[in-house]
């Protein structure tokens, strides 16, 4: 047996991203590396630049990011702490929704700003080719198509390997996939809310990969029925909402994010954690709540 397979990230199994990037199931969120509200460096810089290093030891193969975490900032860490890139790890990143304060957002997803956003981040993490970039969310001020081909051109150039979306609809994901391949969708979504439920049929159905966010839910009753499980596995109550969504379908890909090695152990540890039947149909009852959080 390979290192890469006992490794903890390894054991849910693997996914390709269109066809040619496989990773491991269990990725890493990098939004939570920069200060309160996503905006400004964070508390403790040494820390979230151990925890980037221990993500690769673990196995975890898939980061994701934003230019919009902190702003810059989250791509600036995982450069300086991951830089050179070991073989296999894919970078996505997003762009098309700005930070312009803690916890304020404005759109900006025009072909322009795309454009300018690319080489910006392309410089922070310090690649030739952006592996996975997504559109963050569409912009109501622009035409998506125009977002979308944007994309699709900068992909001819070789800026970019892979096109995927983030905040969208089934009928989004339908009208970029006329103009261009799409790989993977990154929505809310979580064992208790399950508002893109349908979403992730229809990933499965094309091959796509889905990414969730925001995966414990926020209701008390969701919380409730995570603690009864988690004590009945032993585990900690996010290990068994991640290990939920893996059972969920195989094209689910958790981004657990945080700012403390323990805490990504922990989370890692979520991709051997094996939901009995009757434990995830129980976690499957619990009634949809939709948060307002957005990443």
């Amino acid at each position: 047996m390979s290192e890469a397979q006992v490794l903890p990230a390894a054991a849910a199994g693997t996914f390709t991203l269109g066809g040619d990037l496989t990773v491991n199931r269990l990725g890493f969120g990098a939004m939570r590396i920069v200060g309160p509200g996503i905006w400004g460096p964070p508390a403790d810089k040494a820390e979230c630049l151990a925890t980037l290093r221990r993500t690769t030891e673990l196995g975890i193969n898939l980061i994701d990011t934003a230019d919009s975490y902190g702003p810059f900032l989250s791509e600036e860490l995982i450069a300086e702490a991951l830089y050179p890139y070991p073989a296999g790890l894919v970078i996505a990143t997003k762009a098309g929704w700005e930070r312009v304060g803690p916890a304020q957002w404005i759109h900006n997803a025009g072909p322009k700003h795309l454009a300018k956003a690319l080489e910006g981040s392309l410089k922070r993490l310090r690649l030739d080719r952006i592996d996975v970039f997504q559109l963050h969310v569409p912009d109501p001020a622009t035409a998506f198509e125009a977002s979308i081909e944007s994309l699709a051109r900068l992909r001819e150039e070789g800026k970019i390997r892979h096109v995927a979306l983030s905040n969208v609809t089934r009928e989004h994901i339908e009208r970029a996939r006329a103009v261009v391949p799409i790989v993977s969708v990154q929505n809310r979504f979580s064992f208790a809310d399950r508002e893109s439920d349908f979403i992730v049929d229809h990933c499965e159905k094309n091959g796509i990969g889905f990414m969730p966010w925001a995966p414990m839910g926020q209701a008390r009753k969701a919380h409730e029925a995570l603690e009864k499980a988690a004590t009945e596995l032993n585990a900690t109550p996010l290990q068994v909402a991640l290990a939920w969504l893996l059972k969920r379908s195989p094209v689910i890909l958790p981004i657990p994010g945080t700012s403390k090695v323990a805490h990504l152990e922990q989370n890692t540890a979520a991709a051997a954690l094996q939901l009995p039947q009757a434990v995830y149909e129980e976690l499957s009852a619990v009634s949809h709540s939709p948060v307002s959080l957005r990443e």
